[in-house]
């Protein structure tokens, strides 16, 4: 089949959207973690609770407004709109500040608590307007602006875009001292600005595709499509690719809410930044290359490898504590978590039913965010329960993240294996 060409607008669209949308997710997703800990002293388990409520979040929008959009026929408006409102959200997060918090409320009142307590909750509300745009009508708009000639590609693209925020975010704010709240407000400040500009940017940026809306149902028949039973037996394959990603989902997010903690403070690298930077960037242009192999190998034989990197990565970081070992564990960990959601991407997009993308971007985000979300982290924490304690600056006592978080994500990734063999069977049998 000749590969379809795409315009240069379509992938300048990608691109930015991808970046600048997971520089966003860095906030929620490591970002507000450091913040918490650093601001607040949270705990392990807070933290899990964090995630686990944005999780939820996700979810919930993810399937609202992905129906909504389907039934509508249009991307454009939800993405510019919601990147315009997430913008807002996380300039907010600027001005939780415990200094601020300690001089409103009573004495007898714990500035820490209410400090939490309000990032959690802002964290949702932030989660509902990015996963509106993100989650739910920016993976609609790609999986409508591809075909299974280029979506490897793509995917390849998209997926290492996280890596690259992280890179973004990490390196530009490095020279900011984070024990200070004023440099947290000049972060978020910043990051949220930047989101602003480019929903009003895409309003030009965007090209809406076309979207067939004469077999959609009434707005809740949208919504539980995905859940019916006739709809899952026709679509086997998409559901079992589904259920190994969220394996894949829950190894990643052992470890990944505790990974620049585990750098900066059990390693005490206080320059983590200059070995965590050269790991992104060599697994960012892995995946934009691995991305393509998809796209001639197919599915079985781009994901073992990536796997296989990942564990291999993982066994790494888990025995070893110098550096040079630590960048490759890291390099290798980066180069399998990348190009295995590119697959996994790409494999999703190329099983999802024609005109009906935005109906199944909610259990998309059940597998890759929902189930990941919660049972990670909480096994992360688990491990962690007695982790060693230190005093911080500020005469608080906080944790240290351990090296067996490494160990409990190579047991789950094992497990994504045997997730794999119904997906695989499934292809052979077609």
């Amino acid at each position: 089949m000749e590969k379809t060409k795409k315009s240069t607008r379509f992938w300048l669209a990608l691109v930015i959207f991808s970046l600048v949308g997971q520089v966003a997710w860095v906030v929620e997703n490591m970002y507000l973690n450091v913040f918490i800990y650093k601001m607040f002293a949270a705990s392990a388990g807070q933290i899990s609770l964090m995630v686990a409520a944005s999780s939820v979040a996700a979810t919930v929008t993810t399937l609202l407004i992905g129906a909504l959009s389907d039934k509508m026929g249009k991307r454009k408006l939800f993405i510019c709109g919601g990147y315009l409102c997430w913008g807002v959200s996380i300039l907010c997060f600027g001005l939780i500040r415990e200094d601020w918090l300690g001089s409103l409320l009573p004495a007898t009142v714990s500035a820490a608590s209410v400090g939490i307590a309000l990032v959690i909750i802002l964290d949702c509300v932030m989660t509902f307007f990015g996963s509106a745009a993100n989650d739910a009508c920016f993976n609609a708009w790609l999986t409508d602006s591809t075909d299974e000639t280029n979506r490897g590609a793509a995917e390849g693209i998209n997926a290492m875009m996280p890596l690259v925020a992280i890179l973004a975010v990490f390196g530009g704010f490095m020279g900011l001292d984070q024990s200070l709240p004023e440099s947290w407000t000049v972060i978020f400040f910043i990051i949220g600005g930047i989101v602003l500009v480019l929903g009003v940017l895409g309003f030009w940026l965007i090209e809406e595709p076309k979207v067939d809306t004469k077999d959609n149902q009434s707005y809740f028949g949208n919504l539980l499509y995905g859940f019916r039973p006739a709809v899952i037996r026709q679509n086997g394959k998409l559901y079992l690719t589904l259920i190994a990603y969220a394996v894949f989902g829950i190894s990643i997010n052992i470890f990944m809410p505790y990974l620049i903690l585990y750098y900066e403070k059990t390693l005490a690298m206080t320059n983590y930044v200059f070995v965590f930077a050269p790991a992104i960037i060599l697994a960012a242009v892995f995946t934009a290359l691995y991305g393509k192999i998809y796209d001639k190998k197919g599915f079985t034989a781009s994901v073992l490898p990536s796997l296989a990197l990942l564990m291999v990565g993982y066994v790494l970081l888990y025995l070893f504590t110098n550096t040079a070992l630590v960048f490759i564990g890291t390099v290798l960990m980066m180069c399998g978590y990348l190009s295995g959601m590119a697959v996994f991407g790409a494999m999703i997009r190329d099983n999802t039913p024609e005109n009906k993308s935005g109906m199944f971007q909610g259990q998309r985000i059940i597998c890759q965010v929902l189930i990941p979300g919660i049972i990670g982290p909480a096994i992360g924490a688990a491990v962690l329960k007695n982790a060693q304690q230190i005093v911080d600056s500020d005469g608080r006592l906080v944790f240290l993240p351990n090296a067996n978080i490494f160990l409990a994500a190579l047991i789950a990734a094992v497990l994504i294996l045997a997730a794999l063999i119904p997906v695989v069977k499934s292809l052979k049998k077609h």
